[in-house]
């Protein structure tokens, strides 16, 4: 086959300017909506609150009160601390980081842990002309 660079670079950057378009007005749609759905829900909290309910039943819907519990930690050595001298590392979320892991195995040739997969491949990168 025969492509010409220039066209395809060309077209890319087109295809590209004109897909973070898109994305940046569904963003901003969404973030509006978004910001709607918190103000109703901030209402319906009320509502269950003032009542003394966890919920409630409406012809169009239901709507359930729950409580939300999120963790985080401001100190990453304790908590590693904490999981080893617990034995806890399901406490973890199970990923790697990628750029950790490169380095670590470019440093390390011949120590792969047991059960890494590993997936390759050639990418491109377009990167606009400068004016």
């Amino acid at each position: 086959m025969n492509y010409d660079a220039d066209k395809l670079v060309s077209v890319y950057i087109k295809l590209r300017d004109a897909k973070d378009k898109l994305t940046r007005e569904f963003e901003l749609q969404a973030a509006e909506m978004q910001q709607q759905m918190s103000t109703v829900e901030q209402a319906l909290l009320e509502l269950c609150k003032a009542n003394g309910q966890d919920g409630g039943k409406t012809k169009h819907g239901t709507f359930t009160r729950t409580v939300k519990t999120r963790y985080w930690t401001s100190n990453w050595g304790a908590m590693y601390q904490f999981i080893q001298e617990h034995n806890a590392p399901e406490l973890l979320e199970q990923r790697i980081h990628q750029t950790h892991m490169k380095q670590f195995l470019a440093d390390n040739p011949s120590q792969t842990p047991e059960g890494l997969n590993v997936d390759s491949r050639y990418a491109i990168t377009v990167r606009r002309a400068s004016n």
